[in-house]
């Protein structure tokens, strides 16, 4: 039963993982899929199937197309032509310096550039001259998205007719313009609360149009009540005699392609699998588990562990033992030479003062580095010099040179 036992455990976890997994599928199909594609094949609410699909009736003499490719490679496009129409939908839009030249030199030629995106880079910023506030995308504390809902959205009269306050109840993703410069730069459409969200550049023979809501142009926002009046409006602006209009999804691939390399980066094995979290529960429920049956089990098998006694140390009482083998033998003048060669030796060690010559420098180089009185240094010195020639060490002398020794040690 005892060998039967962890297989069962195992068995009934992931069982239970399983039927986790497939209630929590099952439960995720009926949710609404939140991804912001900006995919013109995406029918999703976040993709932009509808926008791509209407602009035949809008422009029904243009020529359609996308592109893939960075700025001045387009396939469709020429960038010596005019009557030529450039769009980009994205939720970023980190155009280098590089790139912007491109695109204005594009638009210099007679061409239109209609961007809608929330965030930008600084060179872009730079170009426009202008101030973007991304308050309603980012948290300024934690700089994460905050991805509010409910985006309403209009646009200015003139040049617009139509001033109605467009909305839905989907994802914010908007920014608003701070500062501009009115000298070049004209305000076509407002956010919630009147701040300007869409504009207008000349550049050369051509314009560019900056737009900062990019959730307007989503599936789920045209579809909602008349929301497409505000589509067929803001792609007004762009001349309905254009011959090529090119919908770009460079900037969704190369935001694609970063994302995807951070992910990579950031991201491993076990990462990813605790990111779910039906996983992640089944994973700690076994850990735990398990966990319990080891400790179960080593609590029936552990062996008593005996008590040790901690080792004395017979190091003092050898000495003394010794001692007193000499001290009863009266043989003291031996035990002094014992006593003394310790002494001298203790000397070497600690205070590395060489123990030949036994005289005044001796004397006053000990007392310098020990700290002991001078006279109680010369009389262990005078004791340890003159007994070789004493004919005898009485008791008394014996027990009184080991008196100074104990006070030399007590002191250094």
């Amino acid at each position: 039963m005892k060998k039967v036992l962890p297989y069962l455990l195992i068995g009934i976890i992931l069982l239970a993982a399983g039927l986790l997994i497939f209630t929590a599928d099952n439960n995720r199909k009926r949710l609404l899929d939140e991804r912001i594609s900006f995919r013109k094949k995406d029918k999703v609410p976040y993709g932009t199937y509808v926008a791509y699909e209407n602009l035949r009736h809008l422009f029904p003499r243009a020529s359609i197309s996308t592109n893939s490719n960075g700025p001045g490679d387009w396939d469709s496009l020429s960038n010596y032509d005019g009557g030529q129409a450039l769009i980009i939908i994205s939720p970023t839009f980190f155009a280098d310096d590089f790139e912007m030249k491109k695109i204005i030199r594009f638009i210099e030629s007679g061409n239109d550039v209609f961007i809608s995106s929330a965030i930008v880079s600084e060179d872009v910023k730079s170009l426009m001259n202008c101030g973007i506030s991304y308050l309603d995308i980012y948290d300024v504390m934690s700089r994460k998205p905050v991805m509010q809902d409910s985006l309403v959205v209009s646009l200015s009269n003139p040049p617009f007719r139509r001033t109605y306050n467009y909305m839905y109840p989907g994802k914010k993703l908007d920014s608003y313009f701070f500062r501009i410069d009115s000298a070049v730069t004209t305000s076509l459409g407002t956010s919630l609360g009147g701040n300007t969200n869409f504009v207008h550049l000349k550049a050369g023979k051509g314009n560019l149009y900056f737009h900062l809501a990019p959730m307007a142009f989503s599936n789920y926002f045209l579809l909602k009540e008349k929301n497409m009046n505000y589509y067929a409006d803001v792609l007004s602006v762009i001349p309905k005699n254009t011959k090529t209009i090119v919908w770009d999804e460079y900037y969704l691939t190369r935001r694609a392609m970063q994302e995807s390399r951070g992910d990579d980066e950031g991201k491993g094995w076990l990462k990813a699998l605790l990111s779910y979290p039906e996983l992640r529960w089944a994973l700690m429920t076994a850990i735990l588990t398990l966990l319990l049956y080891v400790l179960l089990e080593m609590r029936r098998k552990q062996r008593h562990i005996p008590v040790l006694t901690r080792p004395r140390n017979d190091s003092l009482e050898f000495v003394k033992t010794i001692g007193r083998l000499y001290f009863d033998k009266g043989d003291h003048k031996n035990l002094a030479r014992k006593m003394a060669a310790y002494f001298l030796e203790n000397v070497r060690a600690r205070f590395k003062l060489a123990t030949g010559e036994l005289n005044e420098d001796f004397i006053k180089s000990l007392q310098f580095k020990s700290g002991v009185d001078e006279a109680e240094l010369r009389a262990i010195v005078f004791f340890i010099r003159d007994m070789e020639s004493a004919p005898v060490i009485t008791d008394h002398q014996l027990a009184y040179f080991h008196k100074q020794l104990t006070n030399f040690y007590s002191k250094t």
